[in-house]
């Protein structure tokens, strides 16, 4: 950019710079008005700055306006380099007229160049405004504005014609007998005419580019011309001389010609067209309506004129007034025409929309800014089961469900609040009332609409269900429809949070449903699902209204009781144990399974809320409770007691180390020898696995086991034990002692799909192993287990040959009808009987009875935990067949049973005499004494 341009631009950051070349441009022009009116204190200074002056500032215009085209791009380039032209002429007829009167000092000659210079003046700025004229669309358009210019400048001419230019031609034809003085006399007016015509004209149709370039530059121009009008009135026109104030005149429209391109530009793009402006121009659109009819009064004020003068009508003011008229009548055709055509698009326009807005499935509604509904759309009657017409009139708030209502009115306000270019719409749901009286949700666009609403609302009661399904579906168990965990989780934290917070009643319980898995197992999964519907409907209608009962998945289900402020925490104890015992009792009812009737009991953990518990420990309390109940025995309610959390810090690390014990070898295999009671000789060896710590002492796996609760790991321990009893008992036939082996197998294992049918053949084939070698202890007598898959598995075995026994008889509620179902060869007597039957007398004749029931039945009887030679001789004089015990020996390993067999025989009490070793016969048979090695200290 130039230095002129930078000194003409006002663009800083605070809008000084501006402010000073206005100042500037103002004091320059007043002090050359001062000037020419003080008459410059000398004629030589005054004809000097009435010439030369005049020159410079046109000069300073024209460079301006160059200089602002070729940084100017855009379609406005052109105009300002025709004012730059136009200013240019300016500058050399008034150098011209200073050579005439300032160098030479001569009067300048009438016609001169200075003459031709100033004539060429006002094209190259009629053409300008024509460039930065608003461009018509059509060719109608075009010849509007050719007539609206003509008809301003028609009625210029006819004025001027008659106030001056016919006394002005006449006595220049008078006085001059050349054409050519009187020729320049009208042409000065008659381009003034011309060029204030396009000016009037430009004010109605200027372009929206850069708009206050546009309106300063026109000023500046309506100035020059009103100077040139001033000039070449008859009255100035015979005693003007340079230097005089109309020079002002001429200068200050120069210099604001040249300040017009830099003095109102702020920013880059300020040539591009401005964003439509949404306030209306009431007075502006009327004086551009008014235009023709301003213009025929004019011309018919010039015939006036004539008339009440006296004088004769002129015939150019006749033939310019009517052209003038009929310019105006073909203009007023041209927009008659015009208004019938927008008449019809409009109307087709507003039968659109109003096809569109009738049509639409959404609700139109207009409300005043007294929220009075004035204009509702027919859709109404289809949306909300109310006809249009009933609701125009009603209050908007009338229709809103009261809950929403202070929510809506309180986004309104503020929407109507914020600017409306920053939010030019907003969002409201709400519910609106039907027809029927329902409440149907609705979602509303809210536009504004003169100070008052437009809202376009649509039913979204369909979307708004299906969202709360899939809510509810997110948070609810699909079998039951209870609370699941994650819902129950953040019920948990709201109690823990809320009001509430340090009421220490508050307690959570955890419930799980012993022997679901033995119904899923039994009678079917459809069952198992239909015992868990009538649990949770049980659990649903056992707690109180406040409470939460939920299903945290499989048969496990919580409760949220919720404290009452109570400060008694042993009272409170007391009474959620009650709560939680009755649930415990509801739930062991039996259930109707179709024909069938299937009976579960619960285990139930309580924990209490404790002041700053999280929710995940509550709740981690509750559950460790629980599975102490199921630890405990089952069907029984626990309280979480501190200690628990240590117990399961001890069982993981116990489970830790039996995974280690297991994968690095360190279980032993004992066996304790069975002995026949009336001989002292040994019928079979019982199998038993023993951990050897790091110590070297051997721990039995027995009460680790049941620390630990791991039955993956139980069963790899059930797996190595059998694997390894099979392929030991085959080694000693090998080395010719051919004794039986028992292994204590549980039915749970038995029943287990990890262990086929074919397995424990596969494993005596593989060890050559006789099958009748190898005996079965059914140590589990839970009422759970199917006694049907049972059974058949146990005939399964039998017909390989391998024996079974039925350990632990005499305890538990289903021996006898496993000794009805069950293939049996051996009883083998509770040790809990055997360690009271001297001491007791009632123990005494049970067992008498047990042992008889085994002879009737023709089986073989062995008695576990014989200790003292007291009990070997009460259970020989009862009948019973075999023992084992510490009476005899305890569990031994590979290296001493192989010594005991070969030694022969155990002394027995009340028997004389040695035997030889096995002569008893051999009878296969498992576990024994567990009371010979202590637990491995954690």
């Amino acid at each position: 950019m130039s230095v002129l341009g930078a000194w003409l631009s006002p663009r800083t950051a605070t809008g000084s710079t501006g402010l000073r070349s206005r100042i500037l441009l103002g004091v320059v022009c007043a002090a050359y008005s001062v000037g020419a009116a003080v008459g410059w204190g000398s004629p030589e200074l005054a004809r000097f700055m009435g010439d030369f002056g005049l020159a410079a500032a046109a000069l300073v215009a024209a460079v301006s306006c160059f200089l602002y085209a070729r940084v100017s791009p855009g379609r406005l380039r052109p105009a300002w380099l025709l004012f730059s032209v136009s200013s240019l002429m300016a500058a050399c007829g008034n150098a011209v007229w200073g050579w005439y009167e300032v160098v030479l000092g001569v009067p300048v000659p009438t016609p001169s160049l200075a003459d031709a210079f100033f004539l060429c003046f006002a094209p190259p700025a009629i053409v300008g405004l024509l460039v930065l004229a608003k461009r018509p669309v059509t060719r109608a358009g075009w010849v509007c504005l050719a007539l609206d210019a003509w008809l301003i400048g028609g009625s210029l001419l006819t004025l001027a014609w008659s106030l001056a230019l016919a006394h002005t031609a006449h006595m220049a034809g008078v006085e001059e007998a050349s054409v050519g003085p009187a020729a320049l006399s009208l042409a000065y007016p008659l381009l003034d005419i011309v060029l204030v015509s396009m000016v009037l004209a430009l004010h109605f149709r200027r372009s929206g580019a850069n708009r206050s370039a546009v309106n300063t530059a026109i000023a500046a121009l309506a100035l020059t011309v009103l100077s040139d009008a001033v000039f070449t009135s008859p009255l100035l026109r015979s005693t003007y001389h340079s230097g005089q104030l109309l020079d002002a005149g001429w200068f200050a429209g120069s210099l604001l010609l040249a300040y017009a391109p830099w003095g109102v530009r702020r920013a880059p793009g300020a040539d591009r067209p401005a964003p439509p402006r949404t306030t209306s121009r009431p007075i502006a659109g009327s004086l551009a309506a008014l235009t023709p009819y301003l213009a025929a009064a004019v011309c018919t004020l010039g015939i006036l004129y004539n008339v009440v003068e006296g004088r004769r009508v002129d015939r150019v003011v006749v033939l310019t007034g009517c052209t003038v008229v009929l310019a105006l009548v073909v203009r007023q055709g041209i927009m008659l025409l015009d208004n019938i055509s927008l008449t019809q698009e409009l109307a087709q326009k507003e039968n659109h929309f109003r096809s569109l807005v009738q049509g639409s499935s959404d609700v139109i509604m207009i409300a005043a800014p007294s929220g009075t509904l004035r204009y509702v759309s027919p859709a109404a009657a289809g949306v909300y089961g109310r006809d249009a017409e009933d609701l125009v009139g009603s209050e908007l708030s009338s229709i809103i469900h009261p809950d929403d209502l202070g929510r809506v009115v309180h986004e309104v306000r503020r929407f109507l609040a914020a600017p409306p270019h920053e939010q030019p719409t907003t969002r409201i749901e709400c519910r609106f009332r039907s027809g029927t009286g329902d409440w149907l949700h609705a979602e509303s666009t809210v536009n504004r609409h003169q100070g008052g609403l437009l809202l376009n609302s649509r039913d979204v009661t369909e979307r708004v269900r299906l969202q709360a399904q899939l809510q509810h579906n997110a948070e609810h168990d699909p079998l039951t429809d209870l609370p699941n965990r994650a819902l129950f989780t953040r019920r948990v934290r709201q109690a823990l949070t809320g009001r509430r917070t340090g009421d220490s009643g508050t307690a959570v319980l955890f419930i799980d449903l012993d022997g679901f898995k033995a119904v899923n197992d039994t009678i079917g999964h459809q069952a198992g699902d239909e015992l868990l519907i009538q649990a949770a409907r049980r659990l649903q209608e056992s707690v109180r209204a406040g409470d939460t009962a939920a299903r945290l998945g499989g048969d496990e289900f919580a409760a949220l009781i919720m404290g009452d402020g109570t400060r008694d925490q042993g009272a409170r104890e007391y009474q959620v144990h009650e709560i939680a015992d009755r649930l415990r009792l509801t739930l062991s009812q039996p259930y109707r399974i179709g024909a069938s009737e299937v009976r579960v009991a619960a285990s139930i953990g309580v924990a209490f809320a404790e002041p700053g518990i999280t929710p995940t420990d509550l709740m981690r309390n509750a559950d460790l409770a629980m599975y102490r109940a199921k630890a405990g025995g089952k069907d029984r309610v626990e309280l979480y007691a501190p200690q628990m959390q240590a117990d399961v810090v001890r069982r993981s690390e116990l489970a830790t180390r039996l995974r280690t014990a297991l994968r690095e070898g360190e279980f032993a295999l004992l066996h304790q020898p069975v002995v026949h009671l009336a001989s002292g000789s040994v019928a079979a060896v019982a199998a038993q696995a023993r951990w050897r710590s790091t110590q070297g002492i051997l721990f039995t796996p027995a009460e680790f086991l049941r620390v630990t609760g791991d039955d993956d790991r139980t069963a790899e321990l059930g797996r190595w034990l059998l694997e390894e009893a099979v392929k030991q008992a085959a080694d000693r036939a090998r080395a010719g002692h051919p004794v039986a082996v028992s292994v204590r197998l549980s039915a749970t294992r038995l029943l287990d799909k990890a262990l086929p049918f074919g397995s424990i053949e596969a494993l005596l084939t593989r060890h050559g192993l006789p099958s009748g070698a190898l005996m079965i202890e059914v140590a589990d007598s839970d009422p759970r287990i199917s006694f049907d898959e049972l059974e058949q598995r146990l005939v399964a075995l039998r017909r390989l040959g391998v024996r079974i026994a039925l350990d632990g008889f005499g305890s538990g509620f289903a021996a006898i009808n496993a000794l009805r179902r069950l293939p049996i060869d051996v009883l083998k007597l509770d040790r809990n009987l055997v360690e009271g039957v001297v001491e007791s007398a009632r123990l005494h004749k049970i067992t008498s009875g047990l042992l008889r029931i085994a002879c009737d039945l023709g089986l073989q009887s062995v008695a576990d935990g014989v200790d003292v030679p007291e009990q070997v001789l009460a259970l020989r004089s009862m009948g019973c067949t075999h023992g084992q015990g510490m009476a005899f020996s305890g569990p031994l390993d590979e290296y001493r049973l192989r010594r005991a067999l070969v030694r022969g025989q155990f002394p027995v009490p009340g028997v004389p005499g040695p035997r030889t070793v096995m002569a008893g016969g051999s009878i296969p048979l498992l576990t024994g004494s567990h009371a010979e090695t202590p637990v491995p200290p954690t």
